[in-house]
């Protein structure tokens, strides 16, 4: 057994505190309720509370100490501090580089005034401008290129005087601004100028929280704290900056419009979504849709501060102010900034994932349906669920074990009695010949063995490897998670990723084939604070807490709407014939340097800005800031990148166990870049209807972070569902990228065969789904291939529509399908957006008769009734089908396909379908179809290598006319297997047998 210390843990007096996966919220209000007595009588009298009338100190936070331990005293105000001024200019070929110098006195704000920077500006594309300010002696840590690879600048010269974005300044103090090229003189994109801020000093912006007074507006950059503010158009649109669930929706309040702002903390955590707190990922990049009242047209950008470290993005509106701001607070690392010139939403999309990596290659599979529980209590309870759904006739693509699965909760494991080896062997095998697939999920944390009889491989084996986190001392960091103590990969050791391909392989060898991997609890989760410690009796496994459902913690709420006293815990939409909703029912819900490792003088456990982690204290139910990784890093510095790298040695070890199959991983934790490698779930939602609204906004924040495989637990994974919820979910998620129906143990069984309307609600959009996969695989392609996003705002298609500017309960899969869900219960209508002014035709899905919408601008009410979803075509729009859906994507794959053409009023449509194996890596065979038509014709065109063997059998053309045709051909030749409908201007076409892999034609006159 390794020896441990205490050297990792913080608060050795209170002694190890505990928290569940299902956000034991007293526990946590205890837990800061107690640090805040001890703190404010250690900080009374030492500190001024806010801004006073003569305007002292603005003081940002209590949490950190007002002296260094090498004497330095800390003002916590920045109104002293003296900015910088530019020197030492260099122009290269391709931008330039400066000294920026420290312009007066040391202010000491946060940490210690680094006195000299480095300014590099790099024009890297015609469309991504480059501005890095960082320090001069390389002391800051910075992500390595060995763990993440930025895509490199271009070199050409020419684009330092011909690309679309120019770097402008200001030498002393400095300040940059950034404007478009072809518009020097209109509001820039990114402004540091003082003279473009309000004046300060600014009392608290939200008035419940100090930390938003403004004290001033310098480039302040210390050790542990940076700052750099800049203008914003007044209620500006800004999407983005995550991961979170915003109360304001996908657009971001700015503290416009009764908004009272935004304070976007970048902490990795692990909670139970909070609403406007951090939660699992890190993603500091923002689009800003810019709309020009005078044009009327519209204009995006991006901008990404590429930093791991602890941060909070403030998006205020001081009062009076004739600007809005966004304001960078980070406790460490570099301002690198990436500006995207656009300017549509879709090219500032594409634009970052050219610079962070595209998304990785799904397989075909991991577009069917999912499905989950933690409580399938043994591999026959998981058996019974597959083979209930079968008979349902509810499609199931993947049946998926929770921590269940585990011997004594250890990763890499099975239980012997419950989910034996060769039982599970058998089943995964039997899934595999009905065309069905396995996913187990796998834990961060890696358990130590109890005692000398104790047989753990996983363990035994990463510590022959050395790839455990460590304590500063060098001992073996410990930690609690559900085996009981718990040891961490380091993946900055050597051997992490051989270890972890081992491991992993060892357990597919054991009987578990596993088709992919669900990676939880890596933000990386902790139930202690800050180290376990020496002295932990590593025999106790048992979880300081009781698990949901268990005696004494029963779930015991329901969705809004739905009273259990009342009506029981069936969830049923009726009882006794009386409907169970009750309006009156009410929720609330709330690498340069090492970095710290090679830095002296800090505080790596309570740094002096405290950022506002949900928890408070930044070792709460995460690992301790001050563990230790290979080279001497130190954990505050590479939080956030954790679960980013064990998605990035999951999905090599993936490959190097199935080399020629695309690894499908869905991860909680994420960062830039992540979506080269993994997929992402939305994490421990409730079963709520406010949580499905949520579920929207989450999906598109993630197109915009290149991680387009996302999507919800359907029904919601905490609390209980009930059957409205359930029905309207479950078809919300079939027009979702990810779709998985998950929940909590202990909570009612949420299965769609539980309740005949859901059944029936599922089955029909499981059938759309399926009809509709060479579309979302399409996406997908173009998505790995380009980065275009999958799901769309409405306002990303129509981008000069104000209107749809915060419009999140409807949104685009692609360009061509508009999804309005009913998002509130006991509904039968739903009123939703038909984009396009008038100039756009929408067609019925079900029935592709016109919408006749409202006046431009305004909502239409369509009726949706339960187990209806209300979903539209696109003019213009050409979309390859599966002619007859089937139960496994694999054998819808196997019948012919349909075509849908959706002409507009010139009787143009387009559309593009791509084709491969669905599972090879690329670049592997493919082929890709182009469907474009015109008044009275249809023509087909293929281009590629891979020979497609099922033949389109149906060509369905809507807006064919208003006059039945006198004739229909098929490659040149008259047909007679056709019908027409005068009224809704469709002419079906059967029995065509189009070959895909040549030149084809159906045509009217």
């Amino acid at each position: 057994m390794l020896p441990v210390s205490l050297s990792a843990y913080k608060d050795q007096a209170l002694g190890p505190q505990f928290f569940a996966r299902d956000d034991l919220h007293f526990l946590r209000l205890l837990l800061r309720c107690l640090l805040l007595a001890m703190l404010a009588t250690f900080l009374a009298g030492t500190l001024l509370l806010g801004r006073t009338v003569s305007g002292l100190s603005l003081a940002r936070t209590l949490v950190g100490g007002s002296v260094l331990a090498d004497g330095t005293t800390l003002s916590h105000n920045v109104s002293s501090c003296p900015g910088y001024t530019l020197s030492a200019l260099h122009e290269t070929s391709t931008g330039l580089t400066a000294k920026l110098n420290l312009a007066g006195p040391a202010c000491n704000a946060f940490g210690h005034d680094v006195a000299n920077l480095t300014l590099e500006v790099n024009y890297d594309t015609q469309t991504r401008l480059h501005v890095n300010i960082f320090d001069t002696a390389n002391s800051q840590f910075t992500i390595p290129e060995s763990v993440i690879e930025l895509a490199k600048g271009s070199g050409q010269a020419s684009l330092k005087h011909n690309s679309d974005l120019v770097f402008n300044y200001e030498a002393s103090p400095f300040a940059f601004w950034i404007t478009r090229r072809d518009s020097p003189h209109a509001q820039p994109l990114f402004d540091t100028r003082p003279s473009s801020l309000p004046p300060t000093p600014i009392g608290p912006v939200i008035a419940d929280d100090n930390s938003t007074a403004l004290d001033g507006f310098p480039l302040v950059f210390e050790d542990q704290y940076l700052q750099l503010t800049s203008a914003l158009p007044l209620g500006a649109n800004v999407y983005g900056l995550g991961e979170i669930v915003a109360s304001s929706g996908f657009r971001r309040d700015v503290g416009t419009n009764g908004g009272k702002g935004t304070i976007q903390t970048m902490w990795a955590r692990d909670i139970a979504d909070p609403v406007d707190e951090n939660v699992y990922g890190s993603h500091p990049i923002y689009l800003e849709h810019r709309f020009n009242e005078t044009t009327k047209t519209s204009q995006s950008h991006g901008v990404f501060h590429y930093s791991a470290a602890g941060s909070d993005t403030l998006l205020l509106t001081p009062p009076s102010s004739p600007v809005s701001l966004i304001e960078y607070r980070s406790i460490g690392g570099t301002f690198d900034f990436y500006f995207f010139s656009g300017p549509s939403p879709q090219k500032v999309t594409e634009q970052y994932g050219a610079l962070v990596g595209l998304p990785t290659w799904q397989p075909y599979w991991g577009l069917g349906f999912h499905l989950c529980r933690w409580g399938f209590t043994s591999v026959n309870d998981t058996k019974a669920q597959v083979e209930a759904m079968r008979a349902a006739n509810i499609p199931l693509e993947t049946i998926w074990n929770d921590i269940d699965v585990y011997h004594a909760f250890r990763d890499f494991t099975t239980d012997p009695t419950s989910f034996p080896a060769n039982e599970m062997r058998d089943f995964i095998s039997e899934l595999a010949k009905n065309n069905q697939h396995y996913i187990p999920i796998v834990d961060a944390a890696v358990a130590v063995t109890v005692n000398d009889t104790d047989v753990y491989d996983p363990f035994t084996r990463g510590t022959e490897l050395d790839v455990w986190l460590k304590n500063p001392d060098g001992t073996t960091y410990i930690g609690q998670v559900w085996p009981g103590y718990t040891v961490f990969p380091d993946w900055f050791s050597e051997h992490a990723t051989a270890y972890w391909t081992e491991a992993l392989t060892n357990w597919s060898k054991l009987g578990v084939e596993f088709s992919g991997i669900w990676l939880d609890m890596n933000e990386a989760s902790s139930f202690c604070v800050g180290s376990c410690g020496t002295g932990v009796d590593h025999s106790n496994t048992s979880v300081p807490f009781l698990l949901p459902g268990k005696p004494g913690n029963p779930i015991t709420n329901f969705p809004e709407g739905y009273d259990p006293t009342v009506w029981g815990t069936s969830g049923n939409i009726t009882v006794n014939g009386t409907l169970t909703f009750s309006n009156t029912t009410t929720t609330t819900l709330v690498k340069r340097g090492k970095g710290a490792g090679g830095q002296t003088g800090l505080d790596v456990n309570q740094p002096p800005y405290a950022i506002h982690n949900g928890d408070g204290d930044l070792s709460t139910h995460d690992l301790s800031t001050n563990a230790t990784h290979a080279g001497g890093l130190v954990e505050i510095d590479v939080h956030n990148l954790w679960g980013f790298m064990e998605e990035k040695a999951t999905h090599l070890a993936l490959l190097s166990i199935a080399p020629k199959k695309r690894p499908f991983l869905i991860s909680r934790s994420t960062f830039p870049s992540s979506g080269k490698w993994t997929g992402h779930w939305l994490g421990d939602n409730f079963s709520k209807w406010s949580y499905m609204h949520y579920n929207i906004q989450g999906v598109l924040q993630f197109q915009l972070f290149q991680i387009p495989m996302v999507g919800a637990d359907t029904c919601g994974f905490n609390d209980n569902t009930d059957e409205e919820l359930c029905n309207r979910w479950m078809q919300l998620s079939a027009f979702m990228p990810f779709y998985r129906n998950h929940n909590i143990i202990g909570a009612i069984p949420q299965e769609p065969y539980r309740w005949p309307s859901v059944a029936n609600a599922s089955r029909t959009a499981i059938a759309i789904r399926y009809s509709l996969l060479p579309y979302w695989y399409t996406l997908f392609a173009n998505a790995s291939l380009h980065g275009t996003p999958v799901a769309r705002a409405l306002f990303f298609e129509f981008p000069d529509e104000p209107e749809l500017f915060a419009v999140d309960a409807q949104y685009l899969v692609g360009r061509d399908i508009l999804v309005t869900p009913v998002l509130e219960p006991n509904a039968s209508t739903v009123a939703g957006f038909f984009p396009g002014r008038g100039r756009v035709i929408w067609r019925d899905w079900y029935t592709h008769a016109v919408v006749n919408a409202s006046e431009q601008g305004v909502p239409t009410t369509l009726d949706a009734p339960l187990g209806h979803i209300n979903v539209h075509i696109r003019d213009g729009s050409a979309l390859l089908l599966h002619g007859t859906p089937q139960y496994t994507t694999a054998e819808t794959r196997a019948g012919p396909y349909s075509l849908l053409v959706s002409q507009a009023a010139d009787g143009v449509a387009f559309g593009t379908a791509y084709v491969d194996d669905g599972e090879s890596v690329p670049p592997t065979p493919s082929t890709t179809v182009t469907f474009t038509a015109r008044k009275g014709a249809v023509h087909i065109a293929s281009h590629g290598n891979f020979k497609i063997g099922q033949k389109i059998e149906t060509v369905t053309v809507l807006g064919a006319g208003a006059a039945k045709p006198k004739a229909v051909k098929v490659n040149g030749k008259t047909v007679h297997e056709w019908e027409f409908d005068a009224g809704l201007e469709r002419l079906i076409v059967h029995d065509t047998g189009l070959d895909l892999n040549s030149a084809a034609s159906v045509t009217w006159e």
